[in-house]
């Protein structure tokens, strides 16, 4: 993946320099936002995700799919991993007939449910709805699918490993199960702990006194910084102490309150969550503020 980086070479001392421990899947999106206004990054991704598309494959078929009223994605990484399962079937995998069939999905990421993804579902467009909930949070997609009247929803979701599960995904299942939906678990990708040393950036700026901010994108990254944190000796409060004025940031409620149940306080939350703009403006802000 080609990321857009700002090195400290091209800059000058008043641009603030901000972490970032966003997974490949997503960092070259927020790179370029925070490009955009003038930061120096500093990728630190304390996450590996990787596709594992073949363990949808026993439920892509006329046979398997069709018992399914809906599939819920909570992650771009899910949508992907379906589109490459469903791309090898010589077949679209849901009958053209039948009830409608709802496919959901979250803020930004519902951009990669376009033509080709609902055709490569279901030859008949009539038979397949896409729902966009107005609140991008596994929350607020439970409840934009309203009563399920015990239907079944494929629930394509991470496999955590090396990390402890974050209860978001459990909260989401159940949250289903409250609304009377019959969720199916499928774990169609893997979401990994980046090794001992993915916070090494991270502890030399600091060390240097030259982190300003670090901006998180999910609960299971401040984990997998804070496993690596302490390979190094170190806790997050040392990076606060060594760098008094450093701000974390968090995009939306769900990976803030994710990293207070871990002991990281946050400083600021996007309220603006369907994208990486809203964490990015937010930060500007104070940045800006601090700088005064």
């Amino acid at each position: 993946m080609a990321l857009i980086t700002v090195s400290s070479a091209g800059t000058t001392l008043h641009n603030p320099t901000v972490a970032f421990t966003t997974p490949s899947n997503y960092a070259a999106r927020l790179s370029q936002l925070m490009t955009l206004s003038a930061y120096n990054t500093l990728w630190c991704p304390t996450l590996i995700i990787e596709p594992t598309p073949s363990t949808l494959t026993p439920y892509l078929s006329p046979q398997s799919l069709d018992t399914f009223s809906a599939i819920a994605f909570t992650s771009r990484t899910a949508i992907q991993a379906f589109r490459h399962a469903a791309s090898t079937l010589p077949h679209p995998p849901l009958s053209p007939f039948g009830t409608t069939f709802t496919v959901a999905a979250l803020g930004k990421d519902s951009e990669l449910i376009d033509r080709d993804f609902l055709s490569g579902i279901c030859a008949s467009s009539e038979r397949v709805t896409v729902l966009v909930p107005p609140t991008a949070t596994p929350s607020g997609l439970a409840a934009a699918l309203g009563a399920g009247y015990g239907r079944r929803v494929l629930c394509p979701v991470p496999l955590v490993v090396g990390l402890e599960e974050p209860p978001v995904v459990p909260g989401f299942l159940q949250e289903l199960r409250a609304g009377g939906w019959a969720p199916v678990r499928v774990e169609a990708y893997e979401t990994r702990w980046a090794g001992p040393r993915c916070a090494e950036g991270i502890v030399k700026a600091s060390e240097e006194e030259g982190l300003d901010a670090v901006v998180f994108t999910s609960s299971a990254e401040v984990e997998g910084l804070l496993k690596s944190l302490r390979e190094f000796g170190l806790g997050f409060g040392d990076l606060r102490r060594k760098c008094p004025r450093l701000v974390v940031a968090a995009h939306g409620p769900v990976t803030a309150a994710g990293s207070e149940r871990l002991g990281v306080k946050v400083d600021v939350v996007s309220s603006k969550f369907d994208s990486f703009d809203g964490v990015v403006d937010v930060l500007n802000v104070t940045l800006a503020r601090l700088r005064i």
